[in-house]
């Protein structure tokens, strides 16, 4: 009884890190910081290796099963997965009804991460200095010249996965920021919500069991380099992350996804699934109201939001040390 209701206790944990990767900016790993399990979370990943395969091939499931520590990966992946499921439509809501606010919201979280990320490195030298601009340009080019619209390939969706979970375990970056650079956000967000209403199915079961494996694939391979990244240059990796971050808020700025702005308007010409022509776009956002002033507002609350995150896992670790 006593591993029933801890197995809980981790379910509950992963609800409240899969509600975090849902939002931008809010980083899971620092959720599972904050809740005691990073370092159990990221170690039982790193265990999912050779030997856990010629386990599992041996037929010694029982072994392979201790040896990965089955019952906490399960019980957090479930919490996580209830939690993502029970909050896309919400996301995917926001987004259609609210565009400024929710990118607005958006754009708060993440200048809120980076800074905390810049904030925790010391001793910077000119060379920190110069990789921070090398990390800004970067992001800044990625995001510039990455389409809005970008593949709905099983291909491209099997990447988005691969790339968006692996930010799941680095600090200060989440999922859902990776699939908002990619274009893939508010489509996965969709799928997912799609899938619990019943529509498309089969479709929407295809592209999220491709996400998926892509997903597992890509945090089997990664975590192990991370591990050595952040070993041999963790200092020098904050700093080129933290420069991206800050780089790719020109893809979050909120008056940036005009044609998604006009379409939540006018939900007809989204349902024709044709591309707005420039002029119309500029015209509309020339005479409509902007909501310049509840952007603002919303953009503080996810400052608050992370920094209020950040300031409790700092109290964790200082109750740890003590």
């Amino acid at each position: 009884m006593k591993g029933f209701w801890k197995n809980i206790m981790v379910a509950v944990k992963g609800a409240c890190m899969g509600a975090a990767d849902v939002i931008p900016g809010v980083s899971g790993g620092t959720i599972a910081f904050i809740m005691g399990i990073y370092d159990e979370f990221v170690g039982s990943l790193a265990s999912i290796n050779g030997e856990a395969l010629k386990l599992l091939l041996k037929g010694r499931f029982s072994a392979f099963w201790k040896h990965i520590n089955g019952s906490f990966l399960l019980s957090l992946v479930a919490g996580i997965g209830i939690s993502v499921i029970a909050l896309a439509g919400l996301m995917q809501m926001l987004l259609s009804d609210f565009p400024i606010q929710t990118w607005a919201f958006f754009f708060g979280l993440i200048v809120a991460s980076s800074l905390f990320i810049i904030r925790g490195i010391s001793g910077w030298k000119l060379r920190d200095g110069l990789l921070l601009i090398l990390g800004v340009a970067l992001g800044a080019v990625i995001c510039t010249l990455s389409p809005t619209q970008t593949p709905d390939g099983l291909w491209f969706i099997f990447l988005s996965g691969a790339l968006a979970i692996c930010a799941m375990i680095l600090p200060g970056i989440s999922g859902s920021f990776i699939l908002l650079i990619l274009g893939k956000y508010q489509y996965i967000m969709g799928c997912i919500s799609g899938l619990v209403s019943g529509v498309d199915f089969t479709r929407n079961l295809l592209t999220l069991g491709v996400f998926g494996l892509g997903a597992v694939i890509g945090i089997l391979s990664f975590t192990r380099f991370l591990h050595w990244l952040l070993a041999r240059w963790k200092k020098e990796t904050m700093i080129v992350l933290a420069g991206f971050i800050i780089g790719s808020l020109v893809k979050i700025w909120p008056w940036t996804n005009a044609e998604a702005i006009v379409l939540s308007q006018f939900p007809e010409l989204a349902s024709s699934g044709e591309s707005l022509p420039a002029e119309i776009i500029s015209q509309y956002m020339a005479s409509a109201d902007l909501h310049i002033g509840g952007a603002v507002l919303f953009a503080f609350i996810g400052f608050c939001l992370v920094t209020g995150i950040e300031m409790a896992g700092k109290l964790v670790s200082r109750k740890k040390s003590a």
